[in-house]
């Protein structure tokens, strides 16, 4: 399936598409991902992320149910902010990661994965009582990621809010088209998400690179958005988590609201955090020339193996390999490992994220 609403778009910024969560995605465009790093890191860099889903949670009591569903706990955020979040199965899997906008008790949006986005959908309708809603915008809306240093003065621009703080959004109006504009993003720098109905999206994607033609913006893929996130130790679903990955595992247990009195997959999660988990993630900073990549064999220096990779790629601001990985727990900080790079061994050294410095905020 296309990005059908900007699809033309992209081909005639020449973009080289490819196939990512079910979608027909760009990888890059003509300046290349690494151009386009170092855009986002300096600038400011804009992606079409409408694959992404986007639901409403809707009717009395919206709130209530979205709190005793998701991971994380509403009532650490108000209306108009925004939060990180999880949806488990009952083992502690994780479905799907997301961020939730709260918007007032019998409104919850929120934006899951490409790919999951039905599954999630189907999910919440079997559990919701009676009177709630799930609406799923997925194909009407789409989404366009603004973000960089710059990102503000190009949203300034065309008149859009840019005041509000990190993890909060605002409703607006551009060319009689309703907006939503989230401060949130993927790539640890500033930034803004905008939500708008599909008709809009070609007239605010071109207004936007024109407003930033003179602040250095790029408009950037998937190839972008891979570094970009990796570099900040952001977890990708279906790699760094998934059904079989907790986030006790993943050590985004900083989502979890451990004291709220349910959420889907509390007792097994709950669990494995008092037993302590059989694998957990770090980083990992290569200290020699490879690349690490997805599922490589980790091991220690006399060979014991002790996990596998998850993400990996290399990193344009340090100009070295980067993994993120699932580890045995006698791993730890700063130990030297061993990953099997197609059959070279690649020295690397445990690390916690980020491996650079997040200025979201």
């Amino acid at each position: 399936m296309s990005l059908v609403a900007l699809h033309e778009t992209h081909l005639s910024l020449g973009a080289k598409m490819g196939p990512f969560g079910g979608w027909d995605m760009p990888i890059e465009y003509t300046a290349g991902t690494v151009a386009e790093h170092t855009a986002v890191r300096t600038a400011v860099g804009i992606f079409d992320v409408s694959h992404m889903g986007k639901v409403r949670i809707l009717g009395t009591g919206a709130y209530e149910f979205a709190n005793s569903i998701f991971t994380n706990d509403l009532d650490r955020i108000k209306p108009g902010q925004a939060q990180y979040s999880m949806l488990c199965n009952d083992s502690g899997g994780v479905i799907d990661d997301l961020i939730v906008y709260l918007v007032s008790d019998t409104e919850v949006r929120f934006i899951p994965n490409a790919g999951n986005a039905s599954t999630v959908v189907a999910h919440l309708e079997k559990l919701a009582p009676a009177g709630i809603v799930i609406e799923n915008n997925h194909l009407s809306q789409g989404i366009i990621a603004v973000q960089g240093p710059n990102a503000s003065k190009v949203l300034s621009a065309l008149g859009l809010p840019t005041e509000h703080d990190y993890m909060a959004f605002a409703d607006a109006k551009w060319n009689d088209f309703e907006v939503s504009i989230c401060r949130t993003g993927y790539t640890g720098e500033p930034g803004y998400e905008l939500v708008i109905e599909n008709a809009g999206l070609v007239a605010i994607w071109t207004a936007l690179l024109t407003a930033g033609a003179d602040l250095g913006i790029l408009p950037c893929g998937l190839g972008a958005r891979d570094t970009l996130r990796t570099e900040m130790g952001y977890v990708l679903h279906g790699q760094d988590i998934n059904p079989e990955i907790s986030p006790v595992q993943a050590k985004t247990g900083w989502a979890v609201g451990w004291n709220k009195p349910e959420f889907s997959g509390k007792a097994a999660l709950t669990a494995e955090k008092a037993a302590g988990a059989k694998r957990v993630a770090w980083g990992l900073l290569a200290t020699g020339r490879g690349i690490p990549r997805s599922h490589m064999q980790v091991k220690t220096v006399s060979g014991e193996v002790v996990g596998e990779t998850t993400s990996g790629t290399f990193s344009p601001t340090l100009q070295k390999g980067i993994a993120l990985a699932l580890l045995s727990p006698e791993v730890a900080l700063g130990d030297t490992l061993l990953v099997d790079v197609r059959g070279r061994d690649l020295e690397v050294v445990v690390t916690k994220p980020p491996f650079v410095n997040s200025t979201t905020k």
